[in-house]
């Protein structure tokens, strides 16, 4: 099977890590891809954003299945244009995409599906959320306690012409989980939780995602199903009786809050980071279960129990992420992380020549494996200590408490 992915940071990477395992692969194609991705598939100078270009690549290669790494090209209707000329892709198309391109919509959806989330509210009160309704590369949450983080976070949205949406703030561990579909059929992934927050202790402004770990202490397979039951089903229903069928990954990010779950808000790909910590543990050939999804037949497909043990993955950033990334700094020590076992994922390098530079924002992701996410911790750290460029950033306490041993309290997934 050919295959073209699309998109150039750390989720895409792992997607190909993935991908490049299943022995129905004979040629992966990348655009534009990114030096790690390059190491495993052909990569082709063709921005994620830019859909007749990737029509005709996908046309000229004979791509059997585009896969859709990130938001905007989906959010825009990259998936609804491949189809068109009959090309199967893993990706919604733009009506389903909304789901995370628009925060209003997604609250219809939800309202008209019966599933619980945070309540909107008509003026700004606090404590309070303060969200951009479109697209913010996951950095448009504002978190609100006094006054003077509500008139910045308002000015913060405003300034970009966007409309705002206000929400209660709610407290609680926070759950991310993937559920694969095919506009009817849903089957879930292991469970993930992400650290966004920029400095330790769950400081400073979001982020993309500084890291992330799975599985969740406490949410075991039944827990699983019961939230896909509750939260990834009735959306699906939704959707296909608004006409708009999802067809990819379903991402639903949850808070189990003392008076039961409430969803966060949907994102309608793999995420980044929680991929890098997810796929491996995916126990199973992922390009059959992607090819299968896109044209309909996941029901024939069967999605084993997650490989046992655990992944941790630590992000690192330049120094001023997320207010700014880096270009150009040295990167040295990946081959040495990777000796140790690491996983490392590239999301913001690139070559000078046969230097690997920084490009960006979050530069790597470094995925440590154990049998426990105390063991899996340990190696990431380790691994994630060889790599060096300036400036390098990161977070000393993703999955520090789950390493302790602290397990969600599943009174969460009950309602009171």
């Amino acid at each position: 099977m050919r295959v073209l992915l699309v998109g150039s940071g750390g989720r895409e990477h792992a997607l190909a890590w993935k991908l490049a395992q299943s022995p129905t692969l004979t040629e992966l194609h990348a655009a534009p891809g990114n030096p790690g991705i390059a190491r495993l598939a052909d990569c082709h100078p063709i921005r994620a954003e830019d859909a007749e270009g990737l029509l005709g690549l996908a046309r000229s290669l004979d791509i059997d299945l585009v896969v859709v790494g990130p938001e905007v090209p989906l959010v825009m209707g990259l998936a609804d244009v491949l189809r068109r000329f009959g090309i199967a892709v893993f990706g919604p198309g733009k009506r389903a995409a909304a789901i995370e391109g628009s925060k209003s919509f997604a609250k219809e959806v939800m309202a008209a599906a019966g599933v619980p989330t945070a309540e909107q509210l008509a003026i700004a009160r606090l404590p309070c959320v303060v969200k951009a309704d479109g697209l913010a590369a996951g950095k448009g949450v504002h978190v609100c306690r006094s006054q003077d983080e509500l008139d910045a976070a308002l000015r913060a949205v405003g300034s970009r012409g966007e409309k705002v949406v206000v929400e209660e703030l709610l407290e609680g561990p926070e759950v991310s989980l993937f559920a694969i579909c095919d506009g009817r059929v849903v089957q879930p992934l292991v469970s993930a939780q992400d650290f966004k927050r920029a400095r330790d202790g769950d400081e400073g402004p979001n982020t993309g995602g500084m890291g992330a770990y799975a599985p969740v202490p406490g949410l075991g397979q039944s827990e699983v199903e019961e939230l896909v039951s509750r939260v990834h089903r009735p959306v699906l229903a939704e959707l296909e009786r608004r006409g708009a069928p999802f067809v990819g990954l379903l991402y639903a990010g949850l808070m189990l809050t003392s008076n039961g779950f409430r969803v966060l808000e949907f994102n309608c790909r793999f995420g980044d980071p929680e991929t890098q910590a997810i796929l491996p543990l995916f126990d199973g050939d992922l390009l059959d279960v992607l090819a299968a999804t896109a044209t309909g037949k996941l029901r024939d497909v069967v999605i084993g129990a997650s490989a046992a043990g655990a992944a941790v993955t630590i992000a690192l950033a330049a120094e001023e992420y997320p207010a700014a990334g880096d270009r150009g700094s040295r990167i040295t020590g990946v081959d040495e992380a990777e000796a140790l076992g690491a996983l490392v994922f590239h999301a913001g390098t690139a070559l000078h020549g046969d230097r690997l530079v920084t490009n960006g924002g979050r530069i790597l992701g470094v995925t440590g494996l154990g049998e426990s996410v105390a063991a899996a911790r340990d190696a990431a750290y380790a691994a994630a200590s060889r790599i060096e460029f300036a400036g390098k950033r990161h977070r000393t306490d993703i999955a520090l408490a789950a390493a302790g041993g602290q397990t969600l309290s599943l009174s969460g997934l009950r309602e009171d």
